[in-house]
């Protein structure tokens, strides 16, 4: 399954937080280097990673780029689950083990969110 690695993950969090907000290396780095130990070149190189991977896009800005993220934290997930259930074995089981350890909020929503799809096939069809 492919997720980040812990910095990405840094990364990808604070980007995903900024509300579609486009960032600088810079501007990454004097948050992180504030609470850790890192050096600029280490975050600029994690995040010309996220670039080539694709999960990150980028403008040039004069001399630095400007990143924001391909998809949404919600869309990320999404991919992971569906990641999960094409390697996880049975999808069937893997569905049911998942069901039976949600929340009932949790459970609710995803009642809901199964009904908003099947109208929206519904019209489609």
């Amino acid at each position: 399954m492919r997720g980040f690695g812990d910095l990405e993950a840094v990364l990808m969090d604070r980007l995903w937080n900024r509300d579609d907000d486009a960032t600088t290396v810079r501007e990454l780095f004097d948050e992180l280097v504030a609470e850790r130990d890192i050096a600029y070149t280490t975050v600029m190189s994690t995040m010309d990673n996220l670039h080539r991977k694709g999960w990150l896009a980028r403008d040039r800005a004069g001399r630095a780029y400007r990143y924001w993220p391909t998809v949404t934290r919600e869309e990320h997930s999404a991919q992971l689950m569906h990641e999960a259930l094409g390697v996880g074995g049975r999808s069937d089981l893997v569905l049911n083990f998942f069901v039976d350890r949600i929340s009932d909020d949790e459970f609710a929503g995803l009642r809901a969110a199964l009904r908003r799809v099947a109208t929206r096939r519904t019209e489609a069809s």
